[in-house]
């Protein structure tokens, strides 16, 4: 199942039907779970920790070192999780001391030319579409979209289940459930068609849909919105998924709708 013409550091730890085509080159302090699949000219690099049933295609770059001046060699890991897919030339650069690894959950799937740098969290059912781009730090929930050409700041978050629209340019966080779209990054709307394909209920995304007419579309002050969804609506894990999550966003959340000016 392992092409001759593959190098696999003595010290690398591959199951046993693990298949990897050639001139792929696994370094030293690797694991690689059952019934993954590595294309050709593939560099796994140290600190690499791939799960079960995994595909990476040709001429991925998975755990180089941080492209982090502040990297001081210390020994960090990439954890990739089972069923995720990575598509041609992605690269995923392993941790720093700040949280000594970087993640990327299970049944993910990161499209080609696509880069993760270090640090970053990937939560589980995420797709990332061609060139998207995520800097350092950066925390993506379960079942999140990126478009084409999404570019995330570093220490941005986003929530589950959240899509953002191709080209966008993500400074802010971006809550649970919503749909993000415009310059600069604005929400549009509820992502009703995701939360339907995932089993939530109309009541559930009306909901939420509720919810962020409070915080985006009346023109309340952030403060005063928090207060309004907490005396009006009835404690729910939606709601309470996204106060929390706007009680700990670091960098603010993104704007609110506005309408288009005739100069714009």
């Amino acid at each position: 199942m392992i092409h001759p013409l593959t190098y696999i550091h003595p010290d690398a730890k591959v199951a046993p039907n693990v298949k990897i085509d050639p001139f792929t080159v696994i370094h030293k302090n690797v694991e690689i779970g059952e019934g993954t699949w590595i294309g050709s000219n593939v560099t796994i690099m140290d600190g690499a920790r791939i799960g079960k049933n995994c595909r990476i295609f040709p001429g991925a770059v998975i755990s180089a070192i941080p492209q982090d001046l502040k990297f001081a060699g210390e020994e960090t890991t990439t954890e990739i999780g089972d069923n995720t897919t990575i598509r041609e030339y992605v690269t995923i650069n392993r941790g720093t001391k700040d949280k000594w690894k970087t993640k990327v959950g299970n049944n993910c799937l990161i499209m080609a030319y696509s880069h993760i740098a270090h640090d970053c969290e990937v939560g589980n059912y995420c797709v990332f579409s061609n060139n998207t781009t995520l800097a350092g730090h950066i925390t993506v929930g379960d079942h999140v979209v990126l478009a084409g050409m999404v570019a995330v700041q570093q220490f941005c978050k986003i929530g589950d289940h959240a899509f953002v629209t191709g080209g966008s340019l993500v400074r802010k966080d971006v809550p649970p459930y919503v749909k993000a779209a415009r310059e600069p990054l604005s929400y549009v709307g509820v992502n009703s068609v995701g939360l339907k394909r995932r089993g939530f209920s109309l009541e559930k995304i009306n909901h939420i849909l509720d919810i962020y007419r409070i915080i985006f579309v009346k023109g309340y002050k952030l403060s005063k919105a928090v207060s309004i969804i907490e005396a009006e609506f009835p404690a729910t894990d939606e709601r309470d998924e996204i106060l929390s999550f706007i009680r700990d966003s670091g960098r603010g959340i993104m704007r609110g709708y506005t309408s288009l000016t005739n100069d714009e």
